[in-house]
């Protein structure tokens, strides 16, 4: 998943977390995924006595825009997979076959041909939009094309590997793809040609951003006009001011019970607005059903005792961390850079975030259990390969070295208590260090798309990186590669605008390696790792856990490893 504008939990220091084992979800090491794979298994059969009622979902804040192909959160990624589907899907269950993908629009797994190169795809007769009309193969190869007609942020990383991509990325308007995406629609077949195997490309074809949609969808960011979608719910208003309300698609047959089940309730609610301890409160009182945002920490005792059974931990593959603007001052100088890795306290940012029972300090991009994940640790105080103390006095000899004490420093952060409060002692480090810091609280409806964009001047931000997929490249290749870097758009997920030629061309050999010796690429990207931390242009600070706080009312509850929570098969009857 993606993606970012992601939710942890928060406590105090002071405050002991008492779950016991029988309220915790766990999951085994998503590192042992070796790329895209099937399975013939089905899922439970679908409990009929368990269908209907309204799921009622808050949240702080909206999420942004709601069009699929461009949005790029958790928050709606887990609404999209009971909404919107592509030709294949990671598997609707929970634990590590959550990674395995499988056909959805697709009858089956594509047949590849041309030494990796070529992937034709028989689609599904019968799907109906949730407008009414038949899904076709022209839907795929224009939902193909509005991928870059939108510059969906992944557009330059996951899809440019399809014959004609380039030409889409340097002028978006006019993409056809036309030897790329190929659709046939007497024999209902859709061929996908790549410039170069990619054997990571059946997961980009699972994520929301491959999803298909109308032909006839405009060609710029939806926004909070939801497009008609494939799946068990459509929705049928959203104000992300306000609230979204999903309702069943009139027109959804279940094909797959592995990649798009039947939907449990009849309405999905999410209203945003409130403050967190009103969606703690509205939990406990059964007004709500479950909270998108992090348990305030003066209500973590609470759940841990008396609500032990209604909260639901788990692991995560990520990381919080601040981004650092490589091409404007203090950040564009490299010692300026290493200063803030060596200053930062994880202990500290541990602390604020929820203590030890729900996050561990960060050194490196590639998140422990992941792929490619090397434990090592530069900076730390005394050095080593975990993370012991921060080292003050090295951090403030480098700040004098680069000539940059006394500049202004902006931090973006989202407005939600986890992240001011992190944000708010990032601005005493720095102003420790000799900056003048100023802190820049944002709603989580826009700061993502903000720090994004090059226009607005961000220097540091702090924003956190959940994965799309179980591949090293998915957290380095897609946050950190000159092709993820789009200066003036909202949608540059290489924040901190770090293009580096030799990194790059490392990562691209990691990539081509991946091909055939998946074990060797994992070893190259530990080493593009260690050499883009050695630059700096991020400051990992934590790896997360995950709690999950639901109502009496919810039943099923059911974490997928790559979508987290499965909203659609909750029940609430």
């Amino acid at each position: 998943m993606s993606r970012t504008s992601r939710r942890g939990a928060l406590a105090a220091a002071t405050v002991a977390l008492t779950l016991t084992a029988a309220a915790c979800s766990s999951s085994s090491d998503p590192g042992s995924s070796s790329g895209p794979s099937t399975s013939t298994s089905g899922s439970s059969a679908f409990q009929a006595q368990h269908k209907g009622g309204t799921l009622k979902l808050v949240a702080h804040a909206a999420a942004g825009s709601f069009d699929p192909q461009v949005n790029y959160t958790l928050q709606y990624w887990q609404l999209f997979q009971s909404m919107y589907d592509g030709l294949l899907a990671f598997k609707k269950v929970d634990g590590q076959e959550s990674f395995t993908v499988v056909p959805d629009l697709a009858t089956a797994m594509p047949k590849v041909t041309n030494g990796g190169k070529t992937y034709t795809f028989t689609l599904r007769k019968g799907v109906t939009f949730s407008n009414g009309k038949a899904l076709t193969t022209d839907d795929v190869v224009a939902s193909f094309q509005r991928i870059f007609k939108v510059s969906s942020p992944t557009a330059g990383t996951f899809y440019n590997g399809i014959v004609g991509a380039d030409a889409c990325l340097k002028t978006p308007a006019s993409c056809t793809l036309s030897k790329g995406v190929i659709g046939d629609a007497k024999a209902s077949t859709v061929t996908i040609n790549l410039t170069a195997a990619d054997p990571e490309f059946e997961y980009k074809l699972a994520v929301p951003h491959a999803v298909v949609v109308p032909k006839d969808s405009p060609t710029k960011d939806a926004g909070t006009r939801p497009l008609p979608s494939t799946g068990p719910y459509m929705a049928a208003s959203y104000d992300p001011n306000r609230a979204l309300k999903l309702v069943r698609n009139p027109h959804f047959k279940e094909w797959s019970r592995q990649a798009e089940p039947q939907g449990y309730p009849d309405a999905i609610d999410y209203t945003f607005g409130q403050t967190v301890e009103s969606e703690v409160t509205a939990i406990e009182n059964g007004q709500a059903d479950w909270m998108y945002d992090a348990p305030p920490a003066d209500r973590l005792n609470e759940i841990g005792t008396k609500y032990a059974s209604q909260a639901h931990v788990n692991p995560l593959t990520a990381f919080w961390y601040a981004t650092l603007n490589v091409n404007i001052a203090p950040f564009n100088n490299k010692s300026a850079r290493q200063a803030i890795n060596w200053a930062v306290d994880r202990s500290a940012v541990v602390r604020l975030y929820g203590g030890t029972n729900l996050a561990s300090p960060a050194c490196t991009v590639l998140p422990p259990g992941f792929p490619g994940h090397i434990e090592s640790c530069a900076y730390t105080k005394g050095g080593g390969t975990t993370w012991k103390a921060a080292d003050l006095a090295k951090a403030k000899a480098l700040v004098k070295q680069s000539g940059t004490a006394g500049q202004e420093v902006g931090i973006v952060v989202q407005d939600d208590d986890v992240n001011k409060s992190i944000g708010q002692y990032l601005q005493s480090l720095l102003t420790q260090l000799g900056y003048k810091a100023t802190l820049k609280p944002l709603s989580g409806n826009i700061q993502f798309t903000y720090i994004q964009n090059t226009k607005n001047k961000v220097q540091l931000a702090l924003t956190s990186w959940y994965q799309d997929y179980p591949a090293a490249s998915d957290f380095l290749n897609v946050l950190l590669s000159c092709a993820s870097y789009h200066p003036g758009s909202d949608s540059s997920i290489n924040i901190s605008g770090f293009c580096d030629k030799g990194v790059d061309a490392k990562m691209q050999a990691a990539l081509k390696t991946s091909q055939t010796d998946k074990a060797g690429a994992d070893r190259q990207w530990g080493a593009i790792d260690q050499t883009v931390m050695g630059q700096s242009p991020v400051v990992p600070l934590i790896n997360p856990k995950l709690i999950d706080f639901t109502s009496t009312r919810v039943g099923n509850y059911r974490f997928s490893k790559q979508f987290y929570m499965l909203v659609g098969q909750l029940w609430v009857k």
